[in-house]
This record gives structure tokens, C-alpha cells and sequence, in this order.
């Protein structure tokens, strides 16, 4: 047995300093997203033409409730706006983030955004931030100068604890409509 000891301490040795602990929790702040080449800040003016565009309802939820309404599981929120033109751009012009009670929580756009065709934007919501509530949502506007097909915009939350995992999206609601394209 004397001769496998340093054999088997070598291996003690690679097995430890392999090992990581698994409960890491991160402290860097959030880092907003940044516009991109397919994501242009854009100026409109009187001359800017808008032939479609909407405003879209999106539900979230900072947190659910599990255990009998006992206990609170806090989610990240991420909101996606995906232009699915394949030739034509669009340009968001607002996102805003809504509590519980209908207040505005956080307004995400200074400026409106053009989105290139087949390119995505999006928003997040650290878990920690409880101040939307059960009934939180965002209100998306877009508008385009030319017809395009309709953007998918929707919401993915999710949230991990105690080796417990959850995730599901919410899909946006249509709520306005504007379309002045003439055939």
C-alpha cells in the first residue's frame, strides 16, 4: 500500500484544486445594452412617414408565488422585440416597464431605435428588482414607413433557488394599431 500513496495523493490533489464552489453569486452591477450596427439610435422629424405601427401589452411577472402563497420566487425578466421583416427595418420608439398599480416603473428608451431586418433588441430585469409585482408589464411602440411583417415581441422569465428552476415566456398583446398603407 506504501507504494500507491503518492499516487493516490496526486489524485486527492487534482481533485481539489479542480473543484469550484456552487454557490457563486454574482455582484457586478447589470450592464444596459448598448446599440449596435442593427440597432440604431434614430432622430424622427416632421418628415419621418409612418405607415404602420402598434402599441404592444406585454405581462410579467417580477415574482410568483409557491408553498400555498407562503413564500415569494423572485424571476429576471428578459424582454425580446424581434423584427421578422426580411428586407425592411422598423423603429422602436418606447418601452416602458409598469408596476402592479399601472405606475411607470422605468422608461428603457431615451431615443427611438431602428431595428434592421431579422435583428432583435432587449430589455432586462434584474431579479432582485421586486417593484413591477405580480402584475407588472411593458407597453412597446413601434411604428415603420413602409408595410412589414408584424415584430414577435415577448417576455422570458426565469428564476433558479435551492436546485429549483422555473422558466416560460409571455407573449405581447396588440392593444392599437396604425396602418396607413394604401395598395
Amino acid at each position: 500500500m506504501k507504494l500507491y500513496s503518492p499516487f493516490y495523493l496526486a489524485i486527492a490533489i487534482v481533485v481539489l484544486a479542480s473543484c469550484q464552489p456552487s454557490d457563486i453569486r454574482s455582484t457586478t452591477p447589470i450592464v444596459t445594452t448598448q446599440a449596435t450596427p442593427s440597432q440604431k439610435i434614430v432622430t424622427l422629424d416632421q418628415n419621418f412617414k409612418i405607415e404602420m405601427g402598434q402599441t404592444i401589452y406585454v405581462p410579467v411577472y417580477s415574482h410568483i408565488y409557491h408553498h400555498n402563497r407562503q413564500e415569494i420566487f423572485n424571476l429576471a425578466v428578459t424582454l425580446s422585440i424581434r423584427n421578422t421583416d426580411l428586407t425592411n427595418s422598423l423603429i422602436v420608439t418606447s418601452v416602458r416597464y409598469y408596476d402592479s398599480n399601472g405606475k411607470l416603473v422605468k422608461q428603457y428608451l431615451e431615443r427611438p431605435i431602428q431595428l434592421d431586418a431579422l435583428a432583435s433588441y432587449d430589455f432586462f430585469v434584474n431579479r432582485n428588482d421586486t417593484s413591477g409585482g405580480l402584475g407588472a408589464n411593458f407597453i412597446v411602440e413601434w411604428v415603420a414607413q413602409t408595410k412589414i411583417s408584424e415584430p414577435i415581441v415577448e417576455a422570458v422569465m426565469i428564476g433558479t433557488d435551492y436546485q429549483q428552476g422555473i422558466s416560460f415566456i409571455s407573449p405581447g398583446r396588440v392593444i392599437k394599431s396604425q396602418n396607413n398603407y394604401k395598395k
